[in-house]
């Protein structure tokens, strides 16, 4: 990167954007994420990364979304959709990373110098990248958005293109699209998900459909805006939305997604009136979501049962299994495969595998699972907080729209088909997207009839606790890939295995904390008491062995 022009357009761009003293970022599965008003120099420089990532990858679109998912409404943060509409490639990170914390303007000049060089990127007035770009409903969104747009400008060639207020799945989805040549816009978004929902509709047996209203939880952030527009498309679903933002609640203040994951208990806006009544919330920027009910018994109305993303995996494997086992053998030949992490309920996993599934762990992180599932001819994953999707193979995609071709219409075996091709066109294959997984939780609960109890008695969790040890240094934690088993410090697996046994069902994990310096010790056993027990003995292990 000789070219004066193009040095000097970024010497020039980045002195509006000076780094905060002591800020120290790392991007991680969320991106770079932080207090809002510190960020417009990681978001300007992370618009130039975005371009570099364009051309290297012959001009495709890259996506740049500006949000702080479930985090307060003060922070903010940023990440990046390869043209894939997946995650930005790890490859990259390090250099994210370089950029973000580059200390001056001829700092930042000379790193980006040295890369465009060594990855044989070619910058020039005709190269032309192009960024699409998207936020959340953050006040801070607009502003941060203005940075990106001149970051990704500074660059010659490069244009970045403002979508507005999105969903980061919206966002993800428009990005894979446009590089696989097809429709892109947010209203073919809505038009895919609303046709293949009225297929899936279309062809439940009539003696199964049950669609008694659903509550809808909007974390007061961009989800509960975008189903309001996408309920004007929708028959056969009534949802009621609660805390959309506009009757002044906060974004992600005792409402949401994490929220009522973490807590158990109900979210702002839902009380004693909603006994029984089937309830979702979404995180603040709708890539997560959780189903729950207030039992019957619920003191005050105010503790809820969950249902949390190892029950909606749980769900959607056994209705993906039961269409490829109407296929007969070709369906038995499928690898329909599970991806959960090792804070996957025991119960949940044993579930699945009980269905006769494959089951595989994969390290903590959207990223990781997603890698996993690929492995399948249908993968799907889902983290205990609500994120998660269903993959579908291109050569089984190939596979199933042949067969589709040579049934005939009505028949068992078609309208199981039919069925797959239509999850796969309304389940969001770029990321975890709530309202996709919403409407897919929808529509086989429908052709189940069931309620949301009956979905919550598949299996009972088992009593889990989770507790953070503070520590000198994490990195003294080395883990297999899994997560599952520690391997240093060299003893300690032998001696949690050892406290392990002392519990009927018993199971313990440590692992160290992406971003502070913190060990993460999870249980889980037959009781809460033995739940508890066993996560403050793992952690006086943790001290005695790295205190």
């Amino acid at each position: 990167m000789d070219d004066e022009t193009q040095i000097a357009s970024i010497l020039k761009s980045s002195s509006l954007y000076p780094i905060p003293q002591s800020l120290k970022l790392s991007y991680g599965t969320a991106g770079f994420r932080g207090d809002a008003s510190l960020l417009d120099s990681t978001v300007y420089r992370v618009g130039i990364l975005s371009s570099l990532r364009s051309l290297k990858l012959n001009s495709s679109t890259i996506g740049l979304m500006i949000t702080a998912s479930h985090n307060k409404l003060s922070d903010n943060g940023i990440k990046l959709s390869d043209p894939s509409g997946g995650m930005l490639s790890q490859d990259w990170e390090p250099f994210a990373d370089q950029i973000a914390n580059a200390s001056s303007p001829q700092k930042l000049v000379s790193l980006i110098r040295e890369f465009v060089e060594k990855e044989g990127i070619v910058i020039g007035e005709k190269s032309g990248g192009e960024v699409w770009l998207g936020r959340d409903t953050r006040p801070s969104g607009e502003r941060l958005l203005r940075a990106a747009e001149i970051g990704v400008s500074s660059v010659l060639g490069c244009v970045a293109v403002d979508f507005g207020v999105l969903t980061t799945p919206q966002l993800h989805w428009m990005v894979r699209a446009k590089n696989r040549g097809l429709r892109a816009s947010e209203s073919d978004y809505f038009e895919s998900l609303t046709a293949s929902f009225k297929c899936l509709i279309g062809l439940i047996p009539v003696s199964a459909k049950n669609s008694a209203t659903l509550l809808l939880d909007g974390a007061n952030g961009v989800g509960g805006m975008k189903m309001e527009v996408l309920r004007g498309f929708l028959s056969g679903l009534d949802v009621e939305i609660r805390n959309t933002g506009r009757d002044g609640g906060v974004l992600n203040e005792s409402v949401g997604a994490d929220f009522v994951q973490k807590e158990k208990v109900v979210p702002l806006g839902f009380g004693d009136k909603d006994v029984g009544v089937r309830c979702v919330s979404f995180d603040g920027d709708a890539d997560r979501l959780v189903y729950f009910y207030i039992p019957e018994n619920s003191c005050g109305g105010d503790k809820v049962e969950l249902l949390d993303g190892d029950k909606i995996l749980s769900l959607f494997a056994l209705f993906i299994k039961e269409q490829l086992k109407s296929l007969g053998d070709e369906g038995k030949e499928t690898r329909l495969g599970v991806v959960q992490t090792a804070y996957a309920n025991g119960a949940s996993t044993d579930y699945v595998k009980e269905m006769g599934l494959e089951v595989v762990f994969a390290k903590t992180g959207v990223k990781h699972l997603h890698e996993r599932a690929e492995e399948f001819d249908i993968g799907i994953y889902f983290e205990a907080n609500g994120h998660g999707t269903i993959l579908f193979s291109e050569s089984f995609m190939s596979w199933l729209v042949g067969k589709q071709k040579e049934l005939s219409e009505g028949s068992d075996e078609y309208n199981a088909v039919s069925r797959l091709v239509a999850v796969s066109n309304l389940i969001n294959q770029a990321v975890g997207d709530a309202i996709s997984g919403l409407l897919l939780v929808e529509v086989i609960l429908q052709h189940m009839g069931w309620s949301v109890q009956k979905w919550n008695e598949l299996y009972k969790d088992l009593p889990s606790r989770q507790v953070k040890v503070e520590v000198p240094d994490r990195t003294a934690v080395v883990t297999t890939s899994e997560e599952t088993e520690a391997l240093k410090p060299l003893g300690i697996q032998d001696a949690i295995n050892g406290e392990i046994k002392k519990y009927q069902r018993g199971r313990a994990f440590i692992r160290p904390s992406g971003t502070e310096d913190v060990v993460r010790v999870y249980a889980e056993a037959s009781t809460q008491e033995a739940a508890d027990s066993l996560a403050n003995s793992v952690a006086q292990l943790v001290k005695s062995f790295l205190g």
